[in-house]
């Protein structure tokens, strides 16, 4: 049985959200404990972040052993797990430059002010990216125009310009907006808070194509989608196909703040004062990404990742079928279960509050949930999820 649920003061903290009046104090692997002692199946994990679930022991343990050694020189110097890491991505990718940065919002940035940086220098000062409707690359203001999520260009108005808007898997709609100002193309592989909407290798490997042969930046946004997400380290590879920049952010870190920056030798041309940051490349984030970036190229991991996707597509798709909803969509363990109807929020709320162990789920649009669950889930726990799952929606159906 449950204690007394307890009151949370948090008038001191700025409103941004609505929030239930809980607050989580632990979690382990797939589970988060609240401060009345509830447990949560947390198939949220931090919107893709927990790649490893809580508290993993690898990164508790490269916390732990680099903190008692060096936290932050400054960014005027090297440091030994900033280059380790570099070495650890140039090594399993087709990049061979990366600059670290804090936030998946700060990586785009990065992408975008590279990508103009090398119009000015290669393109006549070429600077349009094409991006796409529906998509999402951050909240600062660069990043919220290159976004495609509606009502975000009059939020903060004047938007930031440059950023024409085609749509995802029409590669006509890409050529139409091309003009001689046009420096790259910005996409993510699958959209996330678009509705879980992957590419198709068709059309990834057909704008690579255009892009090459118009001198043209591929530019792929994976702070999402990347580091196993999708069941191979980075979501591009599914495609066969080489961008020229990749920007990690999220699952790099495993909890903590840490994205990166990733760009091809010809394409990397920043000068000293064109990009920096005060914590980026510190060693204490970086020494966790080497632990993240290492549990996931251990052997059979990533395999594991498409099995347990694989099984949480078929259980979606039961689901779907048992209560005449419209299927399912995803790759690897970021998948979406499509409704009939506006209930998305109603059945995460139902989720939430459920007794006496609550579920984390999401809703990024009214008529769909997504589920972002740790990629070392357990094939009990999808179930578990779905059983769950089964029984909302005997409730709100």
């Amino acid at each position: 049985m449950n204690k007394p649920a307890q009151s949370v003061d948090a008038h001191s903290v700025m409103f941004i959200t609505p929030r239930p009046e809980l607050m989580m104090v632990e979690g382990k692997c797939s589970w988060l404990t609240d401060n009345n002692g509830k447990r949560y199946l947390d198939f949220l994990q931090g919107w893709a972040v927990n790649c490893l679930g809580h508290s993993n022991p690898g990164m508790i343990e490269a916390l732990n052993v680099q903190a008692k050694k060096l936290i932050n020189p400054s960014p005027a110097f090297y440091n030994e797990p900033m280059i380790r890491l570099s070495n650890l991505l140039t090594n399993n990718s087709c990049f061979n430059k990366v600059f670290f940065a804090n936030s998946g919002a700060e990586a785009n940035e990065g992408a975008i002010k590279l990508a103009r940086k090398w119009g000015q220098l290669h393109k006549s000062g070429a600077f349009e990216i094409i991006t796409f409707d529906h998509s999402f690359h951050g909240r600062t203001l660069a990043t919220m125009s290159a976004s495609g999520k509606p009502g975000w260009d009059t939020m903060f108005a004047p938007q930031v310009a440059g950023f024409p808007k085609a749509e995802l898997n029409d590669l006509e709609s890409v050529k139409k907006l091309v003009t001689e100002q046009t420096v790259a193309v910005m996409l993510e592989p699958v959209q996330g808070e678009g509705g879980v909407i992957p590419t198709t290798k068709e059309f990834m490997q057909g704008l690579r194509q255009f892009t090459r042969e118009n001198n043209i930046l591929l530019i792929v946004d994976e702070v999402q989608a990347g580091c196993g997400r999708t069941g191979k380290l980075f979501a591009h590879q599914h495609y066969d196909i080489e961008p020229d920049i990749m920007t990690l952010g999220k699952g790099i870190g495993g909890g903590v703040p840490l994205a990166a920056l990733m760009a091809t030798d010809a394409v990397a041309c920043f000068v000293p004062g064109d990009q920096g940051g005060t914590y980026n490349g510190n060693p204490l984030m970086t020494a966790v990404g080497i632990s993240v970036i290492e549990q996931l190229l251990a052997p059979g991991f990533l395999e594991s990742v498409r099995a347990k996707g694989e099984l949480l597509s078929q259980e979606l798709l039961s689901i779907s079928a048992e209560f005449n909803l419209q299927g399912e969509r995803g790759e690897g363990l970021l998948r979406a279960l499509i409704l009939s109807s506006d209930i998305g929020g109603k059945l995460v709320e139902l989720a939430r509050d459920r007794n006496p162990e609550g579920l984390l789920i999401n809703s990024p649009r009214p008529n769909l949930l997504r589920f972002m669950p740790a990629l070392n889930v357990s094939d009990d726990e999808i179930r578990q999820m779905c059983n769950i799952l089964r029984e909302l929606l005997k409730e709100v159906t």
